[in-house]
C-alpha cells in the first residue's frame, strides 16, 4: 500500500462529498471539557424483497460520553430549515448511550433526535456512515504493520467555540493483536470521530472505507475498528426505551432506536 500514488486529495474530496455532514461536536455544557466528535452511522439490520431496513444512531468514544449533561453544536448544513439557536442541550446525556463492550465506543439512538426537530419544526439533513462504507473483516485484515495514509473527520475545539469541522491526516497500522493505531494527532475535540483510509482497486481508483473510531489513551491512539463494533451492535436489542432528554412524549410511540426501510 505504501508504493501507492498519492491519492490525498481524492480522498479528502470523497470524504467531505460523501460524509462530511455526517459528524456533530458535542462538549459537557457550560464547561470547557470533554470536546468530542460523533457522528451517525446507519446499520443494515436486513435485506428482504422489500428493501433493506436500517438502524440508525450516533456513535463516539465512550469517556466523553459519560457526561450528564452535554451540548451538541449544530450545523446549518444539517438542519431544515436552518435552526436560528446553535446549541442542542441534551439532559441526561450519559444514560442516552450504550457501550459497546471494552471496545471504547459508544451509541445512541437517534429516535429522541430525529424527535426533537419534529416538535420544533425542522428535520435533520445529514450524511450517515452506511454499511457499505464501514469497514469489513476483509478490509481490517488487509491492513498490516506498514503504515497506511489514514484520514480522521472531527471537529477541532480552537478556544472559540466554532469547533469547525477539520479532516486530520495521519497514518494507521495494524498490531499482530489485530489493534490499530492511529500514528500522527488528534487535535482537542476530535475524540470519537470516523476514520478512514482510500483502500486500492487498482491503477488509480481506491474505495473510501471507514476503518472505525478515533479513540486515546494516555500512552497512545488508537482506532476501535468497525469489524469488531458491527459484531458488538448485533447484540444491542431494539426494543429498549428512547435515549433520555430528547425521547417522545407521552403519548408518543416509544422506540429505541430510528429504524426505516430504503
Amino acid at each position: 500500500m505504501s508504493d501507492l500514488p498519492d491519492h490525498t486529495s481524492a480522498i479528502i474530496d470523497a470524504i467531505v462529498d460523501h460524509v462530511g455532514r455526517s459528524t456533530l461536536p458535542f462538549q459537557r455544557a457550560h464547561r470547557e471539557e470533554q470536546h468530542a466528535t460523533a457522528f451517525w452511522f446507519n446499520e443494515l439490520v436486513e435485506t428482504t424483497s422489500e428493501g433493506e431496513v436500517i438502524r440508525q444512531y450516533l456513535m463516539t468514544a465512550s469517556e466523553p460520553a459519560r457526561v450528564e449533561l452535554a451540548e451538541f453544536t449544530l450545523r446549518p448544513a444539517l438542519c431544515a430549515p436552518v435552526m436560528s439557536a446553535e446549541k442542542l442541550m441534551m439532559l441526561e446525556f450519559a444514560e442516552g448511550w450504550t457501550h459497546l463492550g471494552d471496545l471504547g465506543v459508544a451509541v445512541m439512538s437517534s429516535t429522541g433526535l430525529h424527535a426533537h426537530g419534529a416538535r420544533k419544526g425542522w428535520h435533520w439533513t445529514t450524511d450517515e456512515i452506511t454499511d457499505g462504507i464501514a469497514a469489513t473483516e476483509q478490509d481490517i485484515a488487509s491492513l498490516g504493520e506498514s503504515p497506511v495514509p489514514a484520514y480522521l473527520l472531527g471537529h477541532v475545539n480552537d478556544g472559540d467555540g466554532s469547533r469547525e469541522q477539520a479532516v486530520v491526516i495521519g497514518a494507521i497500522t495494524r498490531s499482530g493483536d489485530g489493534g490499530i493505531r492511529w500514528i500522527g494527532d488528534v487535535p482537542q475535540g476530535c475524540v470519537g470521530a470516523p476514520v478512514f483510509i482510500g483502500a486500492p482497486l487498482g491503477g488509480d481508483s481506491f474505495k473510501l472505507v471507514c476503518v472505525g473510531v478515533a479513540l486515546t489513551t494516555d500512552a497512545h491512539h488508537t482506532v476501535a475498528a468497525f469489524d469488531r463494533i458491527r459484531a458488538a451492535l448485533k447484540a444491542i436489542p431494539s426494543n429498549s426505551t428512547p435515549a433520555p432528554g430528547t425521547g417522545p412524549r407521552a403519548g408518543e410511540q416509544k422506540r429505541r432506536w430510528w429504524q426505516r426501510r430504503s
